[in-house]
C-alpha cells in the first residue's frame, strides 16, 4: 500500500534544471531500499515557483523541497522516506522569515494570495494518467453539459460568469460562443490557441504540461454548445514537452470514449488534433493562426468577416486560448456565480500570470483579478532583489505597456491597464528596476516587432521599422526633440492604421513610456546620457584614482587595450579605444571603475 507520495516537478522549467534525472534516480533508490511498494514517485507539471527548481513535494505531510540537485537524492531517501525525517536543509524557507522557519508549499507568501482555477491541476496530478484527472472530477462537466444542458444553457453558464478571453483584448468568452452557434455550416471548429509568442510569457505552455485534459474537456465542452465536430489545438514547435503530454491525453481520451463518436451515449460526436506553429508571433492573432492551419503562410485577413461566420476552411470557428478554456470545466461544474463572485465588476474570475525580470519569485502565479500591482510583486513575487528600487511592470509583451511605480497600487485588470495604455495580453508580466532604461526597453519590443511583423500591410511593415529607426537615433546620441515628437505621431498612425492586433498594439511600448518616462527620452536627446546607465554610446567609461590601487586586473581583461597605469599607479582608460562591454567593472576588485 502506498504511504508516500513524491512530486516532481515536470514543467519545463524545472525539467531543463534536471528534475527527470533526479525522478529516475529517486526511483532507483527507492527500488534499492525495498521501498518501491510504500513510495511512489510522480512526476508533476508546473508548481509555479520556477526560481526554486528543482522543486519536489512529499505527500501526506506536505514537505516541499527546493533546488534539489543529483547529489541529495540519497539522503532524501535515506532520511526522509526510510527513517520519516525530512531533510531541513532542502526545506524551502520564506526569505522574510526571522527564524526561517520551514514552511508546507501552501503557506508559503508566494501561495498565500494565489486561487487556482487554471492551475488547479498544475503541480497536482500526473498529466500522463487521466485516471488522475478524473479522479479530480476530470471530464464531470463534460458529463453534466451533454446529459444535463442544452447547447444555449451552456452558453448561458458562460455568459453568467463573466469569463473574458484571457488571450489578449479580454472579449466575452460567452460571447464569443453565441455569435457562432446560430450560423449555420456543414462543418464548425473549435481552435485553442497555444501559440504564445510573448517573450517572457509561459503560462499556456505550463497549463498544456500540466493539464492537458482539462483542455481537452472545455473544447469538447464548447463544440456541444456551439454546434462544432472538429476542434484544433495550434501549439508552437517549440514546446515539445506540451505537445508529446498533450498528444498522450487526447490518445488516452479517444480510448476512454471521451473524444469521437457518441460521447456518452449523447449522439454527440467531437474529435481534435494537434497543429504545430513555428514560432511566428503574428500567428497568435486568430486569423493568421487559421490561415497556417489551413497550411498557408500565417497572415491576418480582414475583419469582418468574423471567424464565428467565416473562419477555418471559411467554416464557423471558435477561437479561445488555453487559459480561457482551462476555466471552463470548473465553471461548468461549481456554477457561473462563483466565479463571477471573485475579481472585480467588469473582470470576472482569475488570472494566470508568469512573473520574470527583476524580481525575486519568477515562476507562475494565479491570482483574482483586481489584486494590485504592489501585492503581486512584494507580496507574491517576493520584491525586487538587490536592494534595488521597483520601477516599472511591462504587461502584455510587445503589444503591451509599462505601469510605472508611481501606480503600483493599481488594481489589475483589464479595464486598468487599458485605461493606462497598457494590456493584459496572454498574462507576461516583466519586472524592471532603477537599472533599466525605459528607451531601451521599448526599443527591445520594437525590434521584436520588427523581426515578427508579417509584412501584410504597410503600416506595420514600414511604420515599426521607421519606429525603430527613430530609437536607433535616440539611444545613440544623435536624436533630436523633434524625433520625439515624431515617434508618437508615427504611432498614433500604424494604430489606427495597421491591418491585425499585431501592428494596432506595436507602438503600445513606446506610448506608454513616453507617457510615463518622457524624462527619459529628454535626458537621451538633450543631455546626451542615458540616466540608467545601460545605453551604451552615452556612456563613458572611469577609472576613480583615489580608489584604484594599480591591481592591473582591468587592464589584463579588457579585450581592446584601451586600459592603460603601471602597478601600483591608478590606471586610465582611453575612451577611444574602449567599447563599453564592462568587462573591466567586472573584474576590478575595489570597485574602482564606474560608467557615467
Amino acid at each position: 500500500m502506498i504511504r508516500t507520495h513524491v512530486l516532481i516537478c515536470g514543467g519545463t522549467g524545472c525539467t531543463s534544471s534536471g528534475s527527470m534525472k533526479i525522478g529516475d534516480k529517486l526511483e532507483k533508490e527507492i527500488a534499492e531500499k525495498g521501498l518501491q511498494d510504500e513510495v511512489k514517485v510522480v512526476r508533476t507539471g508546473c508548481f509555479g515557483l520556477c526560481a526554486l527548481g528543482p522543486v519536489m513535494i512529499v505527500y501526506p505531510e506536505g514537505t516541499f523541497y527546493s533546488m534539489v540537485q543529483l547529489d541529495d537524492v540519497s539522503e532524501i531517501v535515506e532520511e526522509h522516506l526510510l527513517k520519516g525525517r525530512p531533510v531541513e536543509r532542502l526545506i524551502h524557507k520564506d526569505l522574510e522569515d526571522d527564524v526561517l522557519k520551514p514552511k508546507s508549499l501552501g503557506e508559503t507568501d508566494f501561495y498565500k494570495k494565489q486561487i487556482r482555477v487554471a492551475l488547479r491541476n498544475c503541480g497536482v496530478i500526473d498529466p500522463e494518467q487521466i485516471d488522475e484527472y478524473i479522479a479530480m472530477d476530470g471530464y464531470a462537466a463534460l458529463g453534466k453539459c451533454l446529459t444535463e444542458y442544452t447547447p444555449e444553457q451552456v452558453i448561458q453558464v458562460v455568459l453568467d460568469s463573466g469569463l473574458r478571453g484571457r488571450g489578449g483584448g479580454g472579449f466575452p468568452t460567452g460571447r464569443k460562443w453565441a455569435l457562432t452557434a446560430p450560423n449555420k455550416a456543414p462543418q464548425k471548429y473549435v481552435v485553442c490557441n497555444a501559440d504564445e509568442g510573448d517573450p517572457g510569457a509561459f503560462m499556456d505552455r505550463s497549463v498544456l504540461e500540466g493539464d492537458p485534459h482539462s483542455i481537452i474537456e472545455a473544447m469538447a465542452i464548447c463544440g456541444y454548445a456551439v454546434g462544432a465536430t472538429k476542434g484544433f489545438v495550434y501549439v508552437r514547435a517549440e514546446y515539445p514537452i506540451a505537445v508529446r503530454r498533450l498528444q498522450i491525453a487526447i490518445d488516452q481520451a479517444r480510448e476512454y470514449g471521451l473524444l469521437g463518436k457518441n460521447i456518452f451515449g449523447s449522439g454527440f460526436d467531437f474529435d481534435m488534433e494537434i497543429r504545430l506553429g513555428a514560432g511566428a508571433f503574428v500567428c497568435g492573432e486568430e486569423t493568421a493562426l487559421m490561415t497556417s492551419i489551413e497550411g498557408n503562410r500565417g497572415e491576418p485577413r480582414p475583419r469582418p468577416p468574423y471567424p464565428a461566420v467565416k473562419g477555418l476552411f471559411n467554416s464557423p470557428t471558435v477561437e479561445n486560448n488555453v487559459e480561457t478554456f482551462a476555466n471552463i470545466p470548473q465553471i461548468i461544474l461549481k456554477g457561473p456565480e462563483w466565479f463571477a463572485s471573485m475579481g472585480t465588476e467588469k473582470s470576472k474570475g482569475t488570472k494566470v500570470f508568469a512573473l520574470g525580470g527583476k524580481i525575486q519569485n519568477t515562476g507562475l502565479v494565479e491570482i483574482p483579478m483586481g489584486t494590485t500591482l504592489r501585492e503581486i510583486i512584494e507580496e507574491i513575487g517576493g520584491g525586487v532583489p538587490n536592494g534595488k528600487k521597483f520601477k516599472a511592470a511591462q504587461t502584455g509583451g510587445p503589444s503591451g505597456g509599462c505601469i510605472p511605480a508611481s501606480l503600483i497600487d493599481t488594481e489589475v485588470d483589464y479595464d486598468n491597464l487599458v485605461a493606462m495604455g497598457c494590456m493584459m495580453g496572454s498574462g507576461g508580466l516583466i519586472v524592471m528596476d532603477e537599472d533599466t532604461c525605459m528607451v531601451d526597453m521599448a526599443k527591445f519590443f520594437l525590434e521584436f516587432t520588427v523581426d515578427e511583423s508579417c509584412g501584410k500591410c504597410t503600416p506595420c511593415r514600414v511604420g515599426t521599422k521607421r519606429l525603430l529607426e527613430l530609437l536607433e537615433k535616440i539611444t545613440s546620441g544623435n536624436g533630436t526633440l523633434e524625433d520625439i515628437d515624431k515617434l508618437e505621431e508615427l504611432c498614433n498612425y500604424i494604430k489606427a492604421n495597421s491591418l491585425c492586433g499585431l501592428g494596432q498594439t506595436a507602438p503600445n511600448p513606446v506610448l506608454s513610456t513616453l507617457k510615463f518616462f518622457r524624462d527619459e527620452y529628454i535626458a537621451h536627446v538633450v543631455d546626451k546620457k542615458c540616466p540608467a546607465g545601460v545605453c551604451k554610446d552615452l556612456l563613458t567609461f572611469t577609472v576613480d584614482p583615489v580608489k584604484c590601487k594599480g591591481c592591473t586586473k582591468c587592464a589584463r581583461n579588457c579585450p581592446v587595450n584601451a586600459i592603460s597605469g603601471s602597478v601600483k599607479n591608478p590606471h586610465v582608460i582611453d575612451t577611444e579605444k574602449c567599447i563599453k562591454c564592462g568587462a573591466c567593472i567586472d573584474n576590478c576588485p575595489f570597485d574602482a571603475i564606474y560608467k557615467k
